[in-house]
């Protein structure tokens, strides 16, 4: 029997039982597609994290003020000793060649009003460098301007929303808003950017950080963003940041990252859930092989007088181990195929529905999931396919009795 005779011999068998042979079909087809989506939604969250961190710049190191540490617990946030000052940010910048820029930060929350309007909004201390640090853009107006950090203009930069918020169609540049009990000129609106890593940089007003200070009465910045002249200096780069600030506070008091660290340990963890999401979508692959086997192992013994006709005609048990094989497999790459097509489907309407998200299937999911399901089509097709090359000629024409 060759091996076109077995294909037509095993469609023909699975054309007999439609219904059965439909409900492994789907089976399968269920676990290939939930591999493809699962794993696409992992990849999807794994890349969105990547894209987050891209776009707040390229060779940053972040310093935190306070220590983390870790103790036999769990990690815990030591005090700080020294406030993370202007200061520190400025000996950083003259102190270590392989830093390019220095962005030191304050952040807080106020009230800001324009006219009769008002509307609660991050307000961000910073200054001109964070505009290259950041990557960000100005649409119209100017961004902060040169000058001494510790002296801090009137002026303000806003954003998108706020500008829509506050002033509708009006120009703001110029006019003056209120932030608390402070006022402030509007010189600039910044280009849309939309969240990144939980900030709305769009429903936010820029200031230098001087006056970001003065606003909280804040004594510490919130943070330092450090670019780094090329990324292969960003290790020493943070050994020397860290070096310098240790020695300006007679202690280790701050937590100094890096873009790379930070990233990996997401990456790590992300990849870690894409696994364990395609090991949890696996196990209905398993559940579907069972039931090939279950088809397979009925089949064989409805079919047992049609099984001793061919042992009777000369049909040698390869022949017969063949045939039952062949059936297997193509229920098991059927819905190979079908879930497959369902899963990137899937992602199709994900990726439709939330853009931002890139729903993508890992090539290795693919692969695997079609691997695994040819693999169950041929493990659990086997037992059934050897019991039925074993039957005896007389005893299988006699229907097994």
């Amino acid at each position: 029997m060759t091996g076109l005779e077995c294909v037509r011999f095993a469609l023909a068998a699975l054309r007999g039982h439609r219904l059965r042979s439909i409900l492994t079909l789907i089976g399968m087809a269920i676990g290939v597609a939930a591999v493809v989506l699962l794993t696409a939604l992992g990849e999807g969250a794994r890349l969105y994290i990547t894209g987050e961190f891209a776009a707040l710049g390229s060779n940053l190191i972040i310093v935190l003020p306070g220590r983390t540490e870790t103790t036999g617990s769990a990690p815990i946030t030591g005090g700080t000793a020294h406030d993370l000052t202007l200061q520190d940010a400025e000996a950083v910048q003259r102190r270590c060649p392989r830093v390019r820029q220095v962005a030191p930060i304050s952040l807080g929350s106020a009230r800001v009003g324009y006219g009769e309007r008002r509307r609660e909004v991050t307000i961000m201390g910073a200054t001109p460098e964070l505009l290259p640090v950041r990557r960000l853009d100005v649409a119209i107006g100017q961004f902060l301007p040169p000058g001494d950090p510790r002296r801090g203009a009137p002026v303000a930069v806003i954003g998108r929303t706020v500008q829509h918020e506050l002033f509708g169609s009006e120009n703001p540049l110029g006019r003056s808003i209120r932030i608390g009990d402070w006022r402030f000129r509007v010189i600039g609106v910044l280009g849309e950017k939309g969240q990144s890593l939980g900030a709305d940089m769009d429903d936010m007003v820029i200031v230098p950080v001087a006056s970001g200070l003065k606003i909280f009465n804040q004594t510490s910045l919130f943070r330092l963003l450090i670019e780094v002249a090329a990324h292969s200096e960003i290790d020493a780069a943070r050994r020397d940041v860290l070096r310098i600030l240790t020695a300006r506070h007679q202690e280790e008091d701050v937590t100094v990252m890096t873009q790379d660290s930070v990233l990996g340990a997401f990456n790590r963890i992300l990849g870690a859930l894409t696994l364990a999401l395609g090991g949890i979508a696996a196990v209905s692959l398993s559940v579907a092989g069972l039931g090939i086997m279950n088809v397979m192992l009925v089949s064989v013994s409805e079919r047992t007088p049609e099984i001793g006709l061919l042992k009777a005609l000369g049909a040698p048990p390869a022949a017969i181990l063949r045939v039952f094989l062949a059936e297997a497999i193509l229920m098991s790459a059927a819905g190979g195929g079908i879930g497959l097509l369902a899963g990137f489907a899937g992602a199709f309407v994900l990726r439709l529905r939330f853009p931002l998200l890139p729903t993508t299937p890992p090539h290795w999911a693919v692969a695997a999931s079609l691997v695994v399901s040819f693999g169950a089509g041929i493990l659990f097709g086997l037992l059934p396919a050897r019991r039925a090359a074993r039957l005896e000629p007389v005893t299988a024409l006699a229907g097994g009795r």
